[in-house]
């Protein structure tokens, strides 16, 4: 059952232009206990008074099974969105509201494909990193590989991006590449991609033997990246989604 509760701002960076990294506390003073890849409802009140939420998946990288100490988000701003309002101004020691956590968009114990398909666009990448601890116990016992594809329009929107390539990096069994739409970097690597995720996905030759797939972000990506997986023959049970709606 999701517990109620209230958050402290107690550190915060920004990601991109437009996304602002939040970390908080329990003001109660008690960890959060959440499965990689849930999320929190934030709760507050739009100027005429009005009872309104919004989700924010936990970005916090802990063991991948013990609760944390800080609650991790990621938060996009939107031109005269009410939350942008909150958390877009929200000081170091402001407290806000908030529930969970919900969601069932975990990786599974009972899963046995050899190939994890992770695919994101903006901060849809934040359920992600939380499951590195899950995923590095995943690929130290062998016979398994993880590929990341992350869509964004520029390097500066790779959310995450040098803790994903220093992960790589540290695990050969796990690949990230940047896809990227609109610009390509500055000083290319090797593991960029150019276009949208959906489209590099046909690269990786999807294969219901191998593969399980799971999707996060803009519904236009949710849903074009479902449509090619289908091409693809990969059934519907091995496909696990999560959309990413904007709301003012």
């Amino acid at each position: 059952m999701a517990d109620h509760f209230q958050l402290r701002l107690v550190d915060s960076v920004m990601l991109a232009p437009t996304v602002r990294h939040l970390v908080f506390e329990r003001v109660d003073g008690q960890p959060l206990a959440f499965q990689p890849g849930q999320f929190l409802q934030v709760h507050f009140h739009y100027d005429d008074g009005t009872a309104t939420k919004r989700s924010y998946s936990v970005g916090s990288v802990g063991d991948g099974s013990s609760p944390v100490q800080r609650v991790e988000i990621a938060v996009s701003y939107v031109d005269g969105g009410a939350a942008t309002k909150l958390l877009g101004g929200l000081a170091h020691g402001g407290v806000i509201d908030a529930s969970g956590p919900y969601g069932r968009f975990c990786l599974q114990e009972a899963d046995t494909h050899p190939r994890y398909l992770l695919l994101a666009t903006g901060t849809g990448v934040t359920p992600y990193r939380a499951m590195l601890p899950q995923i590095e116990k995943l690929l130290a016992a062998g016979d398994r590989e993880v590929v990341l594809l992350y869509g964004a329009r520029n390097e500066t929107e790779l959310l995450y991006g040098e803790e994903f390539e220093a992960f790589a990096q540290a695990h050969p069994g796990f690949h990230f590449h940047g896809c990227l739409s609109r610009e390509a970097r500055a000083v290319p690597r090797s593991s960029d991609r150019s276009g949208h995720v959906q489209h590099v996905l046909a690269e990786l030759g999807p294969h219901v033997d191998r593969d399980i797939a799971y999707l996060c972000g803009n519904p236009n990506m949710v849903d074009a990246a479902f449509a090619a997986l289908q091409e693809f023959d990969l059934p519907v049970k091995q496909i696990r989604r999560e959309k990413y709606i904007s709301s003012r």
